[in-house]
């Protein structure tokens, strides 16, 4: 039996009272074949512009993703074993992406094809890591009834200064 893995962009969702894990993008399995699936990938990156420019942004918003931040937010869910539950799945889903694009794209690590672009994203995240922790705090502060007018603003303020500093819409 062929190993399947999914590349995959991951959002967490509250649906009411039930989180739910929702994989926004899936681009395909890695080993659909045992035998030549990922040569097959392979070959699709060299030679399809689309399918090579999606793998470069994923490359991108990858070397941007941070388990560690991503902890601090997972701790503002209540339920432990739900969270634990959820937090796993998603930590074994970006391991896995990370394997299986740097596999297809031939590479040791995240943007090795774009070292520049790299130190980039690295010497953003000391001044990004507090912004993510201080709108945690203010998360907690606004879901606990204690926020005023000046902690939504805050938490706004956070999410504009994430956004830019990752370069991204939000």
């Amino acid at each position: 039996m062929a190993r399947r893995s999914l590349i995959a962009v991951v959002f967490l969702r509250d649906a009411g009272r039930e989180p739910m894990l929702r994989l926004a993008i899936s681009v395909m399995t890695v080993e659909a074949h045992a035998d030549d699936g990922l040569q097959q990938l392979r070959t699709m990156y060299k030679r399809w512009p689309f399918f090579r420019t999606l793998l470069s942004n994923m490359d991108m918003v990858l070397a941007k993703s941070s388990l560690a931040i991503a902890s601090r937010y997972a701790q503002l869910v209540p339920d432990v074993q739900l969270r634990e539950r959820i937090f796993s799945r998603i930590s074994n889903e970006q391991r896995d992406s990370i394997d299986a694009l740097n596999k297809i794209m031939e590479q040791s690590e995240l943007l090795a094809s774009n070292p520049l672009l790299l130190r980039s994203i690295r010497n953003r995240f000391p001044y990004l890591d507090p912004l993510n922790h201080v709108q945690v705090e203010l998360l907690k502060l606004h879901r606990a009834h204690h926020a005023s007018e000046k902690t939504l603003t805050g938490i706004q303020l956070t999410i504009n200064g994430i956004s830019a500093g990752l370069r991204n819409s939000g």
